[in-house]
């Protein structure tokens, strides 16, 4: 299964538990950045990863080692939307929340996998992760946060806060 017959699966009535492919990439994404998560693919489906075909969730290791490969060969993660201040769209229902949804989803997937757990790195995570919480609207707390200009500037952020994630969590000092 090739990268977009992945997206139709996932964009299809088949894809009953999953993301769509603009959250897939923010999970994915996470995953990769962040914590190892051992259990990201059952994660990725809610616990029912048993009912998804196999073909997808290979598709799915697959794109998630091309982010791996991406990083490691020193690029930028590039975003599957347009994050340029012009171009956004800060609903709820637009790509950005979306994507963030996933990151998030991700980071918080496995009660196990704490981001925040390390005192030398707690605040850097926090900072680095705070634009995808803010743009994923999950946290209401954070609602006075979500003015154009701010959401603006957090979108704008995101690939330099996915590079910083990646090198705090998997480069030795």
């Amino acid at each position: 299964m090739n990268k977009q017959q992945l997206f139709d699966y996932l964009e299809s009535p088949a894809n009953e538990i999953g993301l769509d492919p603009i959250a897939a990439h923010g999970f994915l994404t996470a995953t990769v950045v962040g914590k190892p998560l051992p259990n990201w693919l059952s994660a990725f489906f809610e616990g029912g990863d048993s009912r998804v075909p196999n073909d997808v969730k290979a598709a799915l290791v697959a794109w998630q080692q091309e982010l791996v490969d991406t990083l490691k060969a020193e690029q930028p993660i590039e975003l599957p939307f347009d994050a340029s201040e012009e171009a956004e769209d800060f609903s709820e229902d637009g790509d950005l929340a979306a994507w963030a949804i996933g990151f998030v989803d991700a980071m918080y997937s496995d009660e196990n996998v704490d981001w925040f757990d390390d005192p030398d790195t707690e605040e850097e995570v926090a900072m680095l992760t705070l634009p995808m919480v803010v743009l994923s609207g999950i946290d209401e707390e954070m609602d006075d946060m979500r003015d154009d200009e701010t959401l603006a500037q957090m979108a704008n952020a995101l690939e330099d806060n996915i590079t910083e994630l990646f090198l705090l969590f998997h480069t030795q000092e």
